[in-house]
């Protein structure tokens, strides 16, 4: 195990977690992301919502870091009203996930985000969301699949070149990249499923759909190659 790289990933707080005789506040994970991280090769350190002002010393005891996927991002923080679809907010979680995503890009710490992470990277950046589109979550609390198809020459197109199905869960999207990030995939319908930041010296990836619900392990086999 020596040598292995440690990643950090975002956790939930939620506040009625229950198991045995047991029904607390707890910080939850599903458990496809340590999975997918262990099997990619990396040590896993789940990161739960804290301070803002801690972000930069807990990213700086990582190897890299993923933001995972979640609740909708409040629209306040990319200058836009709630759309009627758009859900409730997870304000503490924003503000943790927003100062981690900082920390990482400042402290050249290789990062990726998931669905929920690479919207939150866009916004980090300066970026807008759509708030709502079709047909990328197909039924309540179940994912679905479609293609995604690589931009020639991007950093995503490296790691898999070609044309994939990919699990996704999403009624949430890019509009406008944020300022330094470039799209490397797209869905058959134009949405954006994958952003960069395509310089040499910052290895830092989202991705829209859920590599943790799927066999595919390319995209955390980089990440965790980087941060070693």
């Amino acid at each position: 195990m020596a040598g292995r790289p440690l990643i950090g990933v975002s956790t939930y707080l939620e506040a009625g977690a229950r198991w045995g005789a047991w029904e607390l506040e707890a910080a939850l994970l599903p458990v496809g992301y340590p999975r997918l991280v262990q099997r990619a090769g990396g040590l896993v350190a789940m990161v739960p919502p804290d301070a803002p002002e801690l972000a930069a010393a807990t990213v700086a005891r990582l190897d890299g870091l993923v933001i995972a996927g979640g609740p909708d991002v409040e629209p306040v923080h990319y200058g836009a009203e709630p759309h009627p679809r758009t859900g409730p907010p997870a304000r503490a979680r924003d503000a943790w996930e927003l100062a981690l995503i900082d920390a990482a890009l400042a402290a050249r710490v290789p990062l990726l985000g998931i669905c929920r992470g690479m919207q939150l990277l866009n916004v980090a950046l300066g970026g807008t969301l759509v708030q709502h589109i079709d047909g990328h979550a197909e039924v309540v609390g179940v994912f679905g699949r479609h293609s995604v198809k690589p931009v020639p020459g991007t950093r995503y197109a490296e790691i898999a070149p070609e044309e994939v199905s990919v699990p996704t869960y999403h009624h949430q999207a890019v509009d406008r990249l944020g300022s330094g990030l470039m799209p490397s995939a797209y869905a058959a319908d134009g949405t954006v499923e994958a952003v960069e930041v395509p310089t040499a010296d910052r290895w830092v990836l989202g991705v829209q759909w859920h590599p943790e619900m799927g066999e595919d392990l390319r995209v955390m086999q980089a990440l965790v190659r980087a941060a070693s």
